[in-house]
């Protein structure tokens, strides 16, 4: 029975801990929460890997106020960096607030909070986490309509390390938002504004002329932007992500500015229906480095814009759609791997 045991020890010391490690650490969090019931040696085992109680994952989870509450109780959470509560649509103000009272020790070190989908939160739960929450880097509350500017001046006076925002959505949100993020957010990395339809191009610009260090930028459905603000564009060196789907404003010369953002890997042109092949031939010298384009619904493109990318983004092309784009022949497959040797993905109308 002895040598039982011994012969165990290593298995049992070394082995299961370093694969316990690794499958646990890959492990969707509910999964990770059966493995703790799986015997006493599991539960001390995972408790100690603080890396697993980093981030607490209550996605489209039912009652995740009462869940929320619950976890931060526990003091595995108590050095929490993540949250995610995206689509927990039964989330209101009154469980930020009371998680903001009872635990705000344990959300001091908070850098990720994702609201997204959480409809009935309004600034009096924005309040009650930027009060919280010091060290927030990322926060996300896409499709929310009920908060205000009021919501961003909380984020800029008590949150101000967030380099990643998402306002998309929030229907209420005007250029007073936009220049308190000027002001106060230069080391932005990432920002989206799709549909904040109150936005114009004086906030816009204030923003692409103080935060650039930005290398993501979604501005998708916004039809009221101009070649005004998109000149700006030119100011984002470190750019390599631009989504400008919908900018029915936007003209051959706002779009030859953005030749200077020689790092873009991705841009969406979809349905920017002034443009023509003279304003992608223009950015084709500048956005070498491009890896996805869609010129989807552009009839004012036609196969000379193919050739002008052909010449400069062969080599890096991956993904290209030009569905929709009626002056643009069809072509087979091996014709267009002629023209962009790594497509991986292309769309070309029927």
């Amino acid at each position: 029975m002895e040598m039982d045991d011994r012969a165990e020890d290593p298995w049992r010391k070394e082995t299961v801990p370093r694969v316990m490690a690794t499958v646990s650490s890959r492990l969707k969090q509910k999964d990770v929460y059966s493995l703790l019931l799986v015997s006493p040696w599991c539960y001390r085992f995972l408790l100690a890997q603080t890396t697993l109680w980093q981030t607490l994952d209550l996605r489209e989870r039912n009652k995740a106020g009462e869940k929320l509450v619950l976890a931060l109780s526990l003091a595995r959470y108590s050095g929490i960096k993540g949250i995610n509560l995206e689509f927990a649509q039964d989330i209101e103000d009154r469980d930020l607030i009371l998680v903001s009272s009872k635990f705000s020790e344990s959300l001091q070190l908070l850098e990720n909070l994702n609201l997204n989908g959480c409809q009935k939160i309004s600034d009096a739960g924005v309040q009650a986490i930027a009060y919280a929450c010091p060290k927030l880097k990322a926060f996300s509350i896409y499709w929310n309509v009920r908060i205000t500017d009021k919501s961003v001046k909380l984020l800029v006076n008590h949150c101000k390390e967030i380099t990643s925002l998402n306002l998309s959505g929030c229907k209420n949100i005007t250029d007073q938002s936009l220049f308190l993020i000027a002001e106060n957010y230069e080391a932005l990395d990432d920002l989206n504004l799709t549909r904040c339809v109150k936005l114009t191009d004086a906030g816009l610009r204030r923003v692409l002329k103080n935060c650039l260090q930005l290398r993501s930028l979604n501005l998708y459905a916004l039809s009221s932007f101009t070649d005004h603000a998109y000149n700006q564009i030119s100011s984002l060196k470190h750019l390599r992500v631009l989504d400008l789907c919908g900018a029915q404003n936007l003209t051959d010369g706002g779009l030859a500015h953005i030749s200077s953002c020689e790092h873009l890997i991705s841009l969406n042109l979809t349905w920017c229906v002034r443009i023509t092949d003279a304003g992608i031939t223009a950015i084709s010298p500048g956005c070498r480095s491009l890896e996805l384009l869609s010129l989807f619904g552009i009839v004012g493109v036609t196969d000379k814009c193919l050739e002008s990318l052909s010449a400069s983004c062969s080599r890096t092309l991956k993904t290209l759609d030009v569905n929709g784009c009626v002056g643009i022949m069809r072509r087979s497959r091996e014709q267009l791997l002629r023209l962009f040797p790594n497509l991986e993905c292309f769309k070309v109308h029927s």
